[in-house]
């Protein structure tokens, strides 16, 4: 092939203009994005339940039929709730179910992004729009399902002797948190299951070991009490799922139990919100990066 050839294919790849790429992970038109989440999370949401005689009933139970396996293990064999020292053991079984509410919201948004993104593979081949939608899709379902399940916490709070307190504004706060945790994992495990596979079984590990390692079954103050070693559990407080669960204990459920700030300071609770803030951002660039490639990689 002769110089003046080569010259000529490189000026007519360059007339075609800048390679197409597909589309971006979020698009510039807030609105519209957050409309196509939107019905993307409704629509999901609505196939969940389809041909179910009992339809939202099931969500509602789930919790509840878990929450009473384990009361009863923790409760009547294991005795955790006699354990517990003084004033802090109150109310042990709200502290549970809320606790379980919480993870429970947390596994299921994050183990229903790990698939979104391949299990859309119809929408993504033939449709341009932002592909961040298909995760935060996932998410938004999860959060429509706490949203109920908080309602019955709360209802079942009370009914136990819980009295209503200014510190439940904080709850608004503590769920954001554990929102934005949420989305910044779901986005890095979505984004990894396009190339490997693997990431679901793994994952699913993980969620059981995040399930042990934090503070739904067995309170903190247990905890501390075994580790008797600050450091320890300086560490063990730095998960921000730990340090949400007692957090909401503390301001929701009984001002006995400990806050957040309690086992390490303040500057320990901020470590863990930059935690949170830098999955947020570690999700956001790695699903950036690839969303324009999905179609091709699924």
């Amino acid at each position: 092939m002769s110089l003046a050839t080569v010259d000529v294919n490189e000026a007519q790849i360059a007339a075609l203009g800048d390679p197409i790429t597909g589309p971006s992970a979020f698009s510039g038109d807030f609105m519209r994005f957050w409309h196509l989440t939107f019905n993307i999370a409704k629509t999901q949401w609505k196939m969940r339940f389809f041909g179910s005689v009992l339809g939202y009933f099931w969500q509602l139970m789930r919790p509840l039929l878990l929450f009473g396996v384990l009361l009863v293990f923790w409760t009547v064999v294991a005795q955790i709730n006699k354990a517990v020292p003084g004033p802090p053991g109150k109310y042990y079984a709200v502290q549970l179910l809320g606790a379980i509410v919480l993870f429970t919201f947390f596994q299921e948004a994050t183990q229903g992004a790990v698939r979104a993104v391949v299990d859309s593979e119809t929408l993504v081949r033939k449709i341009h729009f932002p592909r961040l939608a298909i995760p935060l899709a996932s998410v938004m379902v999860a959060l429509f399902n706490l949203v109920l399940n908080l309602v019955i916490e709360l209802g079942f709070a009370v009914a136990m002797g819980v009295t209503p307190m200014w510190s439940w504004f904080q709850l608004p706060i503590i769920v954001a948190i554990l929102v934005v945790l949420t989305t910044g994992v779901s986005m890095i495990l979505s984004s990894l299951f396009v190339y490997f596979r693997d990431i679901q079984p793994i994952w699913e590990v993980v969620c059981q070991v995040l399930f042990y390692a934090s503070p739904v079954l067995v309170p903190a103050i247990l905890v501390q009490q075994h580790l008797n070693n600050p450091t320890l559990m300086k560490l063990y407080m730095l998960n921000p799922i730990a340090m949400l669960l007692e957090q909401f204990k503390h301001a929701v459920i009984n001002h006995a139990v400990s806050g957040a700030a309690y086992y390490g300071g303040y500057g320990w609770v901020a470590i863990s919100m930059v935690i949170v803030v830098v999955l947020l951002g570690l999700g956001y660039v790695i699903f950036s990066r690839m969303a324009p490639y999905v179609a091709e990689n699924i």
